[in-house]
């Protein structure tokens, strides 16, 4: 039987640069054993006991103080919770073996804004264009797990740090529950709002959302605001 999912939080840290709006990317620590390359992350883990403090407070709460927490542990920055934007929720799939219910935030920072990685956790950081961030996915500099690949396809719309607030800030928080469709050389995953999600059959004609996890890369297709 597959495990509840854990709560967790994640954060889309965002600023403005001479050409553009970039993201921010965190590389996580190689584990011992593993050779696969490192994924490159948003900010973001497990919902602690510490962000459950007080009494009264929301699940979405705990996850913005989680998502602050997050950011200051591993990336050095100092957000303020209520300023965080929801923009996601993201609810790994049954058959996966460790599974997470992640709140997904967006916040912009000032383009001077130091970044401190911990060393630990986080091996490295970059400042990446959205644009350049998929790129270096698809060469395989970089290693984007689906939820932040599609985020920074989201990203990838806006030339700004204020257009991708203002436009995500008034889109629906989408709450994804991929279903994982196997296809040859992958996978097609499928999201709400895709006209084969319901029946799991990625060839049923309507609307589209979802993501091609196949050899040869990723393709997002959203064929409509869902």
């Amino acid at each position: 039987m597959s495990e509840e999912p854990r709560p967790a939080a994640t954060v889309v840290v965002v600023r403005d640069a001479a050409g553009g709006l970039e993201v921010l990317l965190l590389e996580r620590a190689r584990r011992a054993g593993r050779h696969e390359p490192a994924a490159w992350v948003f900010p973001g883990g497990r919902i602690e006991a510490e962000d459950r403090a007080g009494r009264g407070a929301s699940v979405e709460e705990h996850a913005r103080r989680a998502a602050v927490r997050e950011a200051r542990e591993e990336a050095g920055l100092e957000l303020h919770a209520p300023s965080l934007l929801p923009i996601s929720r993201w609810i790994t799939p049954e058959i996966a073996e460790r599974r997470f219910d992640t709140w997904f935030f967006l916040q912009a920072v000032a383009s001077e804004a130091e970044v401190r990685v911990d060393g630990v956790e986080i091996a490295a950081h970059r400042w990446l264009a959205p644009g350049s961030a998929l790129e270096a996915h698809r060469r395989g500099e970089i290693r984007l797990a689906p939820p932040t690949f599609v985020t920074v396809c989201w990203l990838e719309e806006h030339p700004a740090a204020g257009a991708a607030l203002d436009a995500l800030g008034r889109a629906e928080t989408l709450v994804f529950r991929p279903r994982i469709c196997p296809q040859e050389g992958g996978a097609c995953i499928l999201y709400p709002g895709d006209a084969g999600y319901e029946s799991g059959d990625p060839a049923r004609p309507g609307d589209r959302h979802r993501l091609w996890a196949l050899r040869d890369g990723y393709r997002y297709e959203r064929s409509r605001r869902v």
